[in-house]
């Protein structure tokens, strides 16, 4: 028996013709970035990719020494994780990058755009330039009427392209009934343009052309410097918030599956390993631990986890597995919660007014007035409306604010590019002037003027059988303290005593055998022991007389110093910290800072440095965590390190890419001097216009004049930028 073809449905012409979703055939390879932050040379870059590409399950690795990443192509089960201890063995540092947050960011079309922009000003300029030049040199009649019919030919198209910008914001100043600085600009460029047209209609001696894309293109100039120094920042702010890699371990029927942070719901079960930071907030269900809550409440000591705890995105577990069951997520979680206060004392912030905005609240309605009353003074005085026009226009096109374009972005650029060479990256476009105010000064503790991580203080008083004992103890858990002490006796030159059956007691510390005797290190309770405090572990060899090991945070590089100086420049420097009152008192006796606050939540840091702003003070806040985030945007300004916490760097003006805290003093020293030169380069520009107006309204201002006059104010205005380099 035939068997017939089942009968189909005809489908329309559209579906037919629509592309078909392709069927998503599983991945055969994994696409990885690494971040090198210490790479700098091609031996490192061989080093790197020698290393990488020796891995049995790595099909491909190739470095960028100038993005100081690597990207790699391995096999589909292969995680960044595996491949980070590889080249740590061969002396570089790695850090994951999310390839999705990157591609997310990696288009630069403004920059292309402003570029275009400019290239297509400065073309369309030089050749106009030229038509002048034989105006100017005598060409007359139909000569000097056919040269002024190209330039117009090429100067509309070009002046309607390359000013797009300032058409645009002009407009957009315009619709809400405000002035900017582009109001003047695009009626001097409309006013050229137009009384130019009319002249060269009437086959009249003057146009002005060639002033106004000279104009146009200086202005761009501006815009475009201004834009590249906003970009450096942001392209390193993205690649620092590409570190966070936002992924969890799910449970399920099938076993433990990572799944990205977005698709967590509410009642879902997580796996926390230990070293991994809690995802969502929670209770813990299952499993003993301890949590490091630095970064979120600026405690040094770890805290005790066990089930029935509740813990908050953004805290780390230190010891043991958790098994966490999410109480919140996204948006709900205690990260995002602090939405609200960073919202309220931002829009403090949002009220500064830069000293460009400030210059153009007076300067654009002073450039109308007075071109207006030159052409009323000129009408009344001659009755030629063509006249009046024309000097109206020369007015304007002579006091447009060319120069003050440049002023600020040309020293931004200058000062910003200063302090990138030393570790400190300018987020924000008013953020230099704002720093040149600061009289005040206030620093978090654990993460910004200390390093975070432990440091032994009482060696020397232990005995050496103690020592070694601890040694052996310390070397078998990755809990801070441990890795403090181990890392301490190492360097004393101690050998580990040979305890056995070495085991890690998640949450409370580690216990072995030793000569028969079961000896102990971690926490005081767990040892029979009262804690004090100071932060501390505490060792029991089985005598019953537990012995502690002290412990005080490390300070930053350049902590001490960048308080000094501070000091040294006349700035009163506070300490606002969420650590306990012993630690805030022994860190700001240490760096000499006498006014201190301990134990203080996030809305407080926030309310007391509103309250020195109510007071009359510009505060600088430099902080890192979470709990630093509130009082990050109700500063004046703000400075985060590289190491924040991605919610304290998107709050922050400035962020310090190193670990030493010394450019802190030299930036105030730079702003400072940033906001004289923009000053300056603002009375050169007002001494412009008091030499150059008058003879614009006495009608002695020709388009070379006009021309030379702003070529050289704006040339004057950037060389004044350039000594702050």
């Amino acid at each position: 028996m035939t068997v017939q073809p089942r009968p189909t449905l005809a489908a329309c012409p559209a579906c037919v013709a629509a592309p078909q979703a392709p069927v998503e055939a599983p991945p055969t390879e994994a696409r990885l970035a690494l971040s090198l932050p210490g790479i700098h040379c091609q031996a490192c870059i061989s080093t790197v990719e020698r290393a990488l590409n020796a891995h049995p399950a790595v099909h491909s690795a190739r470095v960028n020494l100038t993005l100081k990443r690597a990207l790699i192509e391995a096999e589909p089960e292969v995680r960044a994780a595996d491949l980070i201890p590889v080249l740590a063995k061969v002396g570089h540092e790695a850090h994951e990058l999310d390839l999705a947050a990157l591609a997310t960011t990696g288009s630069d079309r403004a920059g292309r755009d402003l570029l275009m922009r400019l290239a297509v000003a400065f073309f369309a300029s030089m050749n106009v330039m030229l038509l002048s030049i034989s105006v100017w040199s005598g060409a007359s009649d139909a000569t000097r009427d056919l040269f002024h019919w190209i330039s117009a030919a090429i100067t509309f198209p070009a002046v309607i392209f390359s000013a797009q910008p300032f058409f645009v914001n002009a407009w957009s100043a315009l619709r809400v009934g405000r002035l900017n600085m582009d109001v003047p600009i695009v009626l001097a460029l409309v006013l050229a343009l137009v009384t130019s047209l009319w002249e060269t209609a009437l086959s009249g001696e003057h146009a002005y052309f060639d002033a106004a894309l000279t104009l146009t293109f200086f202005l761009l100039a501006g815009r475009y410097l201004d834009y590249r120094t906003r970009a450096v920042a942001r392209s390193a702010a993205e690649e620092l918030a590409a570190l966070e890699v936002p992924r969890a371990l799910r449970l399920g029927d099938g076993g433990a599956q990572e799944v990205p942070v977005a698709e967590l719901a509410v009642g879902d079960l997580i796996l926390v390993r230990p070293g991994g930071r809690m995802p969502v907030d929670g209770e813990i269900i299952d499993g003993q631990s301890e949590l490091d809550r630095s970064l979120l409440t600026g405690e040094t000591l770890p805290v005790y986890a066990a089930p029935g705890l509740a813990v908050s995105a953004g805290e780390v577990n230190l010891t043991g597995p958790l098994t966490i069951r999410a109480t919140a997520v996204g948006e709900d979680t205690s990260l995002h919660r602090m939405a609200d206060l960073v919202a309220i004392a931002e829009s403090g912030r949002s009220r500064y007014t830069s000293l460009a905005d400030s210059a153009a609240k007076l300067y654009a309605p002073g450039v109308h007035i007075l071109s207006a009353l030159a052409f009323v003074g000129w009408y009344l005085w001659t009755f030629d409306i063509r006249m009046a026009l024309n000097i109206a226009a020369a007015v304007l096109i002579i006091t447009c604010p060319c120069a003050l374009g440049l002023a600020v972005p040309a020293v931004t650029t200058a000062a910003s590019g200063r302090l990138f060479k030393r570790g400190m990256l300018i987020k924000h476009a008013t953020a230099l002037e704002r720093l040149a105010e600061v009289d005040t000064v206030v620093f978090d503790k654990t993460g910004t003027l200390t390093a975070g991580t432990p440091q032994l203080t009482n060696l020397q008083e232990h005995a050496m059988e103690d020592l070694a004992v601890a040694l052996a103890l310390a070397e078998a858990s990755a809990h801070p303290l441990s890795v403090a002490l181990a890392r301490a006796a190492r360097d004393a030159g101690i050998a580990a005593a040979d305890v056995q059956q070495i085991a890690e007691v998640p949450g409370h510390g580690t216990e072995g055998m030793y000569q028969g005797r079961v000896v102990r290190l971690g926490r005081a309770a767990w040892v029979g022991a009262v804690q004090g405090r100071q932060t501390a572990a505490w060792l029991d060899v089985g005598t019953g007389e537990a012995k502690p090991f002290l412990f005080t945070d490390a300070l930053r590089p350049g902590a001490a110093e960048a308080v000094a100086a501070l000091r040294a420049a006349g700035k009163e420097v506070l300490l606002i910290s969420g650590d306990t009152v012993g630690a805030v008192e022994e860190l700001a006796a240490r760096l000499g800072i006498s006014k201190w606050v301990a134990e203080a939540l996030p809305d407080e840091k926030s309310a007391r440095v509103q309250k020195l702003t109510n007071r009359g003070h510009k505060v600088l806040m430099v902080g890192d965590g979470l709990n630093d985030t509130a009082a990050l945007a109700a500063a004046h300004v703000s400075i985060s390190p590289a190491s924040a916490l991605d919610a304290a760097r998107v709050a922050s003006d400035i962020v310090l890419l190193g670990q030493d805290l010394t450019p802190i003093a030299e930036a105030c020293s730079v702003a400072q001097k940033a906001t004289r030169r923009i000053r300056e380069n603002f009375r050169i520009a007002t001494l412009y216009n008091v030499v150059a107006v008058p003879l614009a309204v006495a009608g002695l201002a020709t388009p070379l004049i006009a021309a030379l006059a702003m070529s050289t104010s704006s040339i004057t205005v950037s060389l004044n930028a350039l000594r702050l380099r």
